[in-house]
């Protein structure tokens, strides 16, 4: 059986530090599944703005697995995820976020599917759902078609290099090694899909493990993202430069809101009770809710997109 490794990048914000903080409630259910996979390593890499990683090394004690810290070189989460991958020897990696809560399961999930398709070529993109304490308002039903995630689009197993994302992703070492890891120069939120593109290059397939879930424990907000969609429009800019074959997605999607009528959203509402296919009313509330919250994201997109160099 391969050996695996857990890789949580962290900054150490937010209250994610301390016994109830939320990287301690993840590592807490690590350490409950630890049982699931036999030999498993967790390394917690922190972000190399972390300054003290004290209360990072109390995290990490006392856990059913040798206690591992790596500090990434350079700003930002590439350079930790790749230190932390850098610093096992495991033949799976599994990058999780460092606030998604994995369910029991998780990890023998991962492990069970790369023990089925051991080509190197071969990932396992786990699913991500929002926490349940969090409750579902529209706004997360809207994030989760083609925004943060695009899980409701995928069909069958196949899930396309293209959603790649490290929140609950696992890849082989061996790919890893061969495209060199994480580009640590890429701006932050493009990083996972060039990483996938170049994994491409050397046949790369993902595939799509919907009962391997993790639950997100980060409540949205419109001002949240839209401070994350200017983000968004410099690296999206920055990575269609490098792939110019990629068409810019964020780009056409929000300039198609943009040209729509202004959108007041009254049936935005509906769709965390409505999909899209239910009849006539689906897809209007869907509609709205695409227009809506497209037109209330996109100035800071662009925002982003005219700043960054190309």
């Amino acid at each position: 059986m391969p050996s695996l490794a857990v890789v949580i990048p962290t900054l150490g914000r937010g209250g994610t530090l301390g016994p109830g903080g939320t990287l301690g409630r993840v590592l807490d259910l690590l350490s409950a599944s630890a049982c699931e996979v036999p030999g498993l390593e967790v390394v917690v890499a922190a972000d190399a703005r972390v300054s003290d990683t004290g209360p990072l090394r109390e995290l990490v004690e006392g856990r059913p697995w040798t206690p591992a810290l790596a500090r990434g070189e350079r700003d930002g989460a590439s350079s930790a995820r790749n230190a932390g991958w850098r610093a096992t020897a495991a033949d799976l990696v599994l990058f999780l976020g460092d606030d998604i809560l994995p369910r029991p399961g998780l990890l023998a999930g991962h492990l069970d599917w790369h023990g089925r398709e051991r080509e190197d070529e071969v990932g396992v993109l786990g699913h991500v759902e929002w926490a349940r304490e969090l409750g579902r308002t529209a706004f997360m039903a809207w994030l989760d078609h083609g925004i943060q995630f695009d899980y409701p689009a995928i069909v069958g197993t196949e899930a396309g290099w293209g959603r790649f994302n490290t929140a609950n992703a696992s890849v082989k070492r061996a790919l890893l090694e061969r495209v060199d890891g994480f580009d640590e120069g890429l701006p932050f939120l493009y990083e996972d899909l060039d990483l996938a593109r170049r994994m491409h290059d050397h046949g790369f397939r993902l595939l799509y493990n919907r009962w391997a879930v993790g639950e997100h424990l980060h409540e949205p907000t419109i001002e949240g993202w839209q401070r994350r969609m200017e983000m968004i429009g410099v690296a999206e800019r920055a990575f269609v430069a490098r792939h110019p074959e990629v068409p810019p997605y964020f780009h056409e999607r929000f300039a198609a809101a943009m040209a729509g009528a202004p959108a007041r959203g009254h049936s935005a509402r509906l769709i965390r009770w409505l999909p899209r296919s239910f009849p006539v009313l689906g897809e209007r509330a869907w509609t709205s809710a695409d227009l809506y919250y497209g037109q209330a994201l996109a100035p800071a997109f662009f925002a982003g997109w005219r700043t960054a160099r190309p």
